[in-house]
């Protein structure tokens, strides 16, 4: 594809020239979809290579490798806030809006004051919910049955600006981090599109955020993923379901690390303590706070191979009142 269309493909009379700020494999999506639409998409702004795998090679970043293949200009600067090398850039080419989806930067206020346009966030959540860098996951793990995108107009707080346009999708009972990113991804895509579009014919009423609803949604750390079985067994499953594929869900059993790798809320009648573990029905069970229980069916002990929950008990049979989270 050429790197400036000439005709805008959109049902809108003309085409935004945009700079693009993305990194992630969620940010693709849109890139390809701003491209699709007839957009010039005069830079493409993306974090520098990361040291990547066992041999720590360095590895371009999902939007470095489609801007690549769609052939547009590219820059991975280090620091944005003070580089008067990126600002120059920035204002030679005068864009008309700075599209920014999961760049991994605070925008500057050079930046936010440089367009007509302002700065457009895609963020993958129905704000003010969910402000932070792990909407996605943190949905998921609270047990919510819709979330969505928002479009909004960047401010120097933390996904705080103006909304632009909003769209529900619906959480499904078995959806994890992993199925539901592609979709809200595509879906944003979409949406996007429709508010650049609108912005530019200027038919758009940019709303504030309700302070009064807001909440965070704070960047995953290796202890979100340790299982506190005082909680009941459906929100330890939403957690283990948000927590996909990093940091998933991990214990402690007779002084190492058990990580579970599959579990469901039990239908058992046994009763059982917190993290106490048994074997009913040929299945191993955990108790959990409120009186419920999880049925564990596929493990992983440190420093061994993934196997099923029979194949782990064979080995390891529980003694009686034994525990997890040791």
């Amino acid at each position: 594809m050429k790197r400036a269309a000439r005709h805008c493909l959109t049902r809108y009379n003309r085409c935004v020239k945009l700079v693009y700020c993305g990194t992630p494999q969620f940010a693709v999506v849109s890139l390809e979809a701003l491209v699709r639409a007839g957009h010039v998409v005069s830079l493409v702004v993306t974090q520098p290579d990361r040291p990547k795998g066992r041999g720590l090679e360095l590895a371009p970043s999902p939007v470095k490798r489609t801007a690549v293949e769609h052939s547009l200009p590219l820059a991975q600067p280090e620091k944005i806030k003070n580089n008067a090398e990126f600002r120059s850039q920035l204002e030679a080419i005068a864009p008309d809006c700075i599209v920014v989806v999961g760049y991994g930067r605070i925008i500057p206020r050079w930046m936010l004051d440089l367009p007509p346009h302002g700065n457009v966030n895609l963020h993958a959540s129905l704000l003010p919910k969910y402000r932070g860098a792990a909407p996605i996951q943190w949905a998921i793990a609270n047990g919510d049955a819709v979330t969505g995108n928002t479009t909004m107009r960047i401010d120097e707080g933390l996904d705080t600006g103006e909304i632009l346009l909003q769209r529900e999708m619906a959480i499904a009972p078995d959806d994890t981090s992993v199925t539901l990113a592609p979709r809200l991804a595509a879906m944003g895509a979409e949406l996007l599109v429709e508010t650049l579009a609108a912005l530019d014919a200027g038919s758009l009423r940019p709303r504030p955020q309700e302070e009064s609803q807001a909440s965070l949604a704070p960047i995953l750390t290796r202890e979100d993923g340790r299982i506190d079985f005082t909680r009941t067994a459906q929100e330890i499953c939403n957690r283990h379901r948000g927590f996909q594929p990093w940091p998933g869900a991990y214990t402690g059993f007779r002084g190492k690390q058990l990580t579970l790798h599959a579990l469901t809320v039990a239908s058992s009648s046994l009763l059982l303590e917190p993290g106490e573990i048994a074997v009913a029905d040929d299945q191993l069970l955990c108790g959990c706070g409120g009186q419920t229980a999880l049925a564990i069916t596929e493990v992983q002990m440190e420093g061994k191979r993934r196997m099923s929950a029979r194949e782990f008990l064979q080995g390891r049979p529980p003694h009686p009142g034994e525990r997890l989270g040791g």
